[in-house]
């Protein structure tokens, strides 16, 4: 009788698993990068389950920048884009109709760094030098060019030259001049012999977010109770990680392409869950957008010609996805 019993309960959990394996409902993101150690809360989903716990299947595509995101998701390779601001303005400057349901990171992190010596101290001296980015529709390209129009300097007055993600050496070998990057940049490059530099941050002049999701109107308008369950589990996943940093840079060793070295992502994954964080995340939970400071960012974009349309970011945000 026992037997049988046990019997029929492995049956049951079976038939369960396998219900709820049909039932996964797929979100595709499509991401400004590979898969590197700072997105191990992303990562991390074949160990840890927090999408497949609210009923997600979690694909992730690659990018090489928050423009290739945006077209990534547009052309259906994706469904959310993890993108930054400035590319969110352009596309929605060129007509795109999109939303952003969730602010990722709420601070800016993307800077241009110069070795002491090579005569960059401000933006201004930019003019008539060299300037690595990581991709040409990266955030790094983006944020420079904003750094470069707030001193009346343009693309012209630079030579921009790609380097690829996170690569310092060209700067540290003298090949270009400085180069635009991110707070996880700079410390990767710091460790790799970069020495004593002059850092421009962005946000000393404007403190957008760094990454946001952004959806399609359609999508967000179709797919409101898959999203829902989607962004609380990305939410899970990032209060993992800024709960157990140890654990996720253990994680990315194996997850990671660039995490061989368990100190170094342990030092990523705490530069990244500080971004993460912000007076209103504190107050309101993780995720929430500051609807101004967004609005701050486009008004800024349009006053000095990075986009040629006024936009609204009060219809573009939307805050009813967001887990309270």
């Amino acid at each position: 009788m026992m037997l049988r019993a046990l019997a029929a309960l492995a049956a049951l959990v079976l038939s369960v698993s396998q219900v709820s394996a049909q039932d996964l409902d797929k979100v595709t993101i499509a991401g400004w990068s590979k898969p590197i150690s700072e997105i191990t809360n992303i990562l991390a989903e074949p160990d840890k389950g927090f999408f497949k716990a609210h009923g997600i299947e979690l694909g992730y595509v690659p990018g090489t920048g928050g423009g290739s995101a945006i077209t990534n998701m547009l052309s259906g390779a994706a469904d959310v884009a993890f993108t930054d601001p400035a590319s969110l303005y352009q596309a929605l400057d060129q007509g795109e109709d999109l939303v952003a349901i969730y602010n990722i990171y709420p601070q800016n992190v993307f800077n241009v760094v110069a070795p002491v010596g090579r005569g960059i101290e401000t933006a201004a001296d930019l003019k008539g030098k060299t300037i690595g980015v990581y991709s040409l529709n990266s955030g790094t390209r983006q944020n420079l060019l904003f750094l470069l129009h707030q001193v009346g300097l343009t693309e012209q007055d630079v030579t921009i030259q790609v380097t690829g993600l996170l690569n310092f050496g060209p700067v540290i070998q003298g090949q270009v001049d400085a180069t635009a990057a991110t707070d996880t940049g700079l410390y990767i490059g710091r460790l790799n012999g970069l020495g004593e530099v002059n850092v421009i941050n962005v946000a000393d002049s404007l403190n957008v977010p760094t990454d946001v999701f952004v959806v399609t109107r359609a999508y967000y308008e179709a797919n409101k109770p898959i999203l829902r369950r989607f962004l609380q589990a990305y939410r899970d996943s990032a209060q993992w990680m800024i709960d157990n940093p140890q654990e996720a840079a253990k994680i990315a060793v194996t997850r990671s392409i660039n995490g061989r070295d368990e100190a170094v992502n342990l030092g990523i994954i705490e530069l990244r869950n500080l971004s993460a964080q912000s007076e209103t995340t504190r107050t309101k939970g993780l995720g929430h957008f500051d609807v101004d400071v967004l609005q701050d960012g486009a008004d800024a974009f349009l006053a000095q010609g990075l986009i040629s349309s006024a936009l609204d970011m009060r219809r573009v945000v939307v805050t009813d996805l967001i887990p309270e």
